[in-house]
């Protein structure tokens, strides 16, 4: 409960800033609330229904609900990595090409950059989950996880499974190797060119920077392969739960501090912010 209003007020409050302050409305802040409004629907997915099922002990889910669930849990993560891509592209070009960032990255482009991430997003896990809503379901109906993940799903059908098996493994597989791949190469890119920088203290402020990024993406990309290891019975049950509680609970209350309330404009922003809403006498004083 706490990490879920934690997390809903601090993406809440990293949108209302980008929104509010003009100082804030550049490319990279619209990364930054796209990917605070994308977290914020995550946690408002699944957590919900894991806080009724744990303190009212309803651990009943409709068919239809479970689908939608499922769905949007896959909409969500996969555009979750096409942006964390589309970002270490955006800081590549920033560092590594500052004359040509801004023809190469415009309002324009970020926005259809943006936008595109959610439309693939949408479209990628489409055709995956309607197959999967067309399965036939045997008893019994239990789902042995906290939400409507892709295999506890497939494990309760008693159709064929293979080609959806299969084909949900592609789909993951090249949306998880084709943005970790690319985020992998801006991000080499981008330490290389640091460590060319001349000034000690400008380093020492981009690896700090660098390694906080780095430090969300190989926790979102690893949890994520960890996902889809599958030992033995149990220990992929215990694998695949402790995963998703750490992409879907962790992460998304950690990004909000790490990517954007450390940052200096989202701090004087926030600042700012606070002064204006003190009484005037208060301010006086």
């Amino acid at each position: 409960m706490v990490a879920y209003v934690v997390t809903a007020t601090g993406n809440l409050l990293i949108i209302a800033l980008s929104w509010v302050d003009r100082h804030l409305h550049t490319q990279m802040y619209l990364f930054l609330w796209n990917l605070s409004f994308l977290e914020l629907l995550l946690v408002s997915v699944v957590v919900p229904k894991m806080l009724v099922i744990t303190l009212m002990g309803d651990r009943t889910i409709s068919f239809a609900s479970c689908i939608v669930q499922s769905y949007l849990y896959f909409l969500l993560g996969t555009t979750d990595f096409f942006l964390l891509a589309i970002m270490s592209l955006h800081r590549y070009l920033a560092i590594c090409h500052p004359l040509h960032y801004e023809t190469l990255m415009s309002s324009r482009v970020c926005s259809q950059l943006v936008l595109a991430s959610w439309v693939a997003g949408s479209l990628w896990v489409l055709c995956p989950i309607i197959l999967m809503a067309t399965l036939p379901f045997c008893s019994p109906n239990g789902i042995e996880h906290f939400l409507c993940d892709s295999w506890p799903l497939l494990k309760l059908s008693c159709g064929d499974i293979r080609l959806l098996d299969l084909l949900a493994f592609v789909f993951s597989t090249s949306v998880l190797l084709g943005s970790l791949g690319l985020t992998s190469v801006s991000y080499t890119c981008i330490l290389a060119t640091v460590l060319r920088n001349p000034s000690a203290a400008e380093r020492r402020k981009a690896f700090s920077t660098c390694t906080l990024h780095l430090t969300v993406v190989v926790i979102v990309y690893g949890s994520s392969i960890f996902l889809y290891i599958h030992l033995s019975e149990a220990q992929s049950l215990l694998l695949n739960k402790e995963a998703s509680v750490l992409s879907c609970i962790v992460m998304s209350l950690l990004n909000p501090f790490t990517f954007s309330l450390r940052n200096d404009k989202m701090k004087q922003a926030l600042g700012d912010s606070l002064r204006l809403l003190q009484p005037t006498a208060a301010r006086k004083l």
